[in-house]
């Protein structure tokens, strides 16, 4: 379980799997988190053919464009429309 203080960093755990996402085409990477063993692995890309805003793991639409997480009260982050499995 990978837990950081700043929100702004790539957990270590998806940093290859991000970066690899990053040279695909088709959408740009916005922000990313693993779920830290509790929420599902998010990874939030923008569309770059209809410039739709989505979690690519679960293909859950976003309606915003920025500050995709929320902080619980135990201070992990997630996105809260992305269900919990």
């Amino acid at each position: 379980m990978c837990l950081k203080s700043d929100p702004r960093k790539i957990d270590k755990c998806i940093a290859n799997l991000v970066s690899a996402l990053k040279m695909h085409p088709d959408f740009d990477v916005l922000a990313s988190c693993c779920g830290h063993s509790r929420y599902p692995m998010t990874i939030i890309v923008k569309s770059t053919s209809d410039s739709a805003v989505y979690d690519l793991m679960s293909n859950t639409p976003i309606p915003r464009s920025r500050n995709f997480y929320r902080k619980d009260s135990s201070g992990l982050y997630y996105v809260p429309e992305v269900p919990i499995r």
